[in-house]
């Protein structure tokens, strides 16, 4: 069904286009016989209108159901434990660790020994 309202879409801009189109041509209409531009026909205006109402009724099926505005409404669902429970912001490396009993502290030579050459020479 959402593919049928994405042609009718296409064909609902198709039709506003060729309404400018048409206004277009019948500005230089009008300067060709040197007549003076009051308003559009109606036909024109017409077709602008229905086209617009058309198109925003395609897009409305299209895109689905609207979300409430108030966010409240979402996160009622939620309990409050949850709503601080953001896994991108996990962090397992950091300064911390420091500060626990059983952490050693890394020797920097066993580092900086695994970087030479006589390290894999060994």
């Amino acid at each position: 069904m959402a593919i049928f309202n994405k042609i009718q879409i296409v064909l609902g801009f198709l039709s506003l286009l060729h309404a400018a189109y048409s206004a277009a041509q019948h500005r230089a209409y009008l300067r060709i016989t040197e007549q003076e531009f009051t308003q559009l026909p109606i036909d024109i205006i017409f077709q602008a209108i229905a086209s617009l109402i058309y198109i925003i009724y395609n897009i409305l099926q299209v895109v689905g159901d609207f979300k409430e505005i108030r966010a409240a409404v979402d996160l009622q669902a939620k309990s409050w434990e949850t709503l601080a429970n953001i896994p991108s912001f996990y962090t397992f490396n950091h300064r911390g660790k420091a500060l626990s009993p059983v952490y050693e502290q890394p020797d920097p030579e066993q580092y900086d020994r695994a970087y030479t050459t006589e390290a894999y020479l060994d």
